[in-house]
């Protein structure tokens, strides 16, 4: 396992649990994401009792809407996630009571896949003046993630052209900034490659059956989401002319890759990518269907490595016990 520095670390998540937080702090983690006041209340506790003062930002919700899929939406005052600006205000006011947390930054999360930086400005321009109005000192913001990137036609924010826009804002405050750009590195660095096992013919529509289904990759069921799909080998087939469900195995009708997908001729055991595969594709995968996991494969230039390997079917059965 790789080793990170726990400076290079901050711990984010609305639920944390005591024991997750207390190895957070015997690791040393640059700080807490905290969410509420009782997690605060929490955090403090278990730093006491491991004799320890810890570092946390207060995440706010600011209230910023974006343009993404409800689901993926967390900035907004209706959503679990952060505290209100009021509630945050009487935090920071009493924060002497916490003897063993140092509240030492702000930290915000607007959601993801955003493909504008106008989001992120709106939010930082609240968060600032929120500090500003109450003369509050801290030491970082933490403006998340979120950034998207290209699965189909979007017009995806660059990094270059992201910190231009960012960049002056958070320079006037002079606060360290913290950013968690994970879709935005991982995203385009994955594909999932995919065997055609049949093809039919159903209701007018043609579909191309193959051995991944949603347990492997559950975005396009769950958000609607769009990954290209392309054959491993250029050269299969002509173009059709009738468009084409790529589906799964799984026993859901909610069980696709893509739908209304203009693709050459493919025959049984031929390779499809998915694109855009890196990011919420195997850290989001289940064994539903009784389905094993595929294995992953790093590559680098022209050598590969397996990372993980591909489960059978006692990996699906260890840790049950059966009472005799």
């Amino acid at each position: 396992m790789v080793k990170a520095s726990p400076d290079k670390i901050v711990y984010a998540g609305v639920g944390k649990k005591r024991d997750e937080i207390v190895d957070a702090i015997r690791y040393g983690v640059l700080f807490f994401n905290m969410e509420s006041q009782e997690e605060l209340e929490m955090i403090n506790r278990c730093a006491k009792a491991e004799g320890k003062k810890v570092n946390a930002a207060i995440r706010i919700n600011p209230d910023v809407a974006i343009s993404t899929h409800d689901y993926i939406t967390t900035g907004k005052a209706q959503t679990k996630f952060g505290i209100d600006f009021e509630t945050a205000k009487n935090i920071l006011r009493l924060s002497w009571k916490y003897r063993n947390v140092d509240i030492k930054g702000v930290h915000i999360h607007l959601g993801s896949q955003i493909l504008s930086a106008v989001p992120f400005q709106k939010a930082i321009k609240k968060v600032l003046r929120f500090l500003d109005d109450n003369k509050i000192v801290v030491e970082y913001l933490n403006i998340g993630g979120g950034l998207g990137i290209v699965y189909s036609f979007e017009k995806a924010q660059t990094a270059s052209r992201f910190a231009q826009k960012i960049i002056p804002l958070v320079r006037k405050s002079k606060l360290s900034l913290i950013i968690e750009p994970g879709r935005f590195i991982s995203g385009n660095s994955g594909i999932m490659v995919t065997k055609v096992l049949y093809r039919k013919k159903a209701g007018g529509k043609r579909f191309i059956i193959v051995d991944s289904g949603m347990n492997d990759l559950i975005r396009p069921s769950l958000y609607e989401a769009y990954h290209t799909v392309v054959p491993i080998l250029k050269s299969q087939g002509k173009p059709l002319k009738d468009r084409c469900d790529v589906v799964g195995p799984i026993c859901e009708s909610g069980d696709f890759l893509a739908k209304d997908r203009l693709l050459p001729q493919m025959n049984r055991g031929d390779l499809l990518a998915i694109m855009g595969a890196g990011a919420y594709g195997y850290a989001m995968s289940s064994n539903y269907n009784s389905r094993p996991r595929a294995a992953e494969v790093m590559v680098e230039g022209n050598r590969f490595f397996v990372v993980k390997k591909r489960e059978v079917y006692k990996d699906l059965v260890r840790g049950e016990l059966i009472r005799k």
